[in-house]
């Protein structure tokens, strides 16, 4: 049977000496932005089911979809608000302006598919989801970012 001693170890923080690597900091809204683009998408596919099928449950998914990506949307825009102020960051003016108005769109689109029957998704809310889409696909495609990761004052 082996044994190992240990002798005189010492835990002590060196206060002087940093890190070499350092910690990719991400904005909290840019954890939270793909689920509203995820909900939103769901309705757009949804949208088309209904279209193809006339089965009245996909019309009640892209309703219930659409409802949970604005519910989505509002925790994203207060942590938008929240990172905007808590740190020195410059908004990226046209991806959140994008995401605003596929917000907008939206809100639209969820009373166009409060209508009843076929003429809630068809052909005005499968239109509303698919440009909600287009935007989303325009807004996030440079990554889920509303502001710009280059800090004011900062050096790099």
């Amino acid at each position: 049977m082996q044994q190992i001693t240990m002798t005189e170890t010492t835990l002590r923080s060196d206060a002087g000496s940093r890190s070499p690597v350092k910690a990719d900091r991400r904005a909290f809204h840019e954890m939270l932005t793909p689920f509203p683009v995820a909900y939103f998408t769901g309705a757009f596919v949804t949208d088309l089911a209904y279209w193809q099928s006339a089965n009245v449950m996909w019309e009640r998914f892209s309703v219930w979809l659409i409802v949970a990506g604005l519910i989505a949307a509002i925790f994203v825009a207060l942590a938008g608000l929240i990172d905007l102020v808590g740190s020195k960051q410059k908004p990226a003016w046209l991806h959140a302006s994008a995401y605003v108005f596929a917000v907008l769109l939206s809100v639209i689109n969820v009373f166009v598919h409060s209508r009843d029957a076929y003429t809630a998704v068809v052909p005005t809310g499968l239109t509303l989801s698919g440009l909600v889409f287009v935007v989303l696909l325009a807004a996030t495609s440079a990554g889920w970012a509303f502001t710009s990761p280059h800090r004011v004052g900062a050096d790099k």
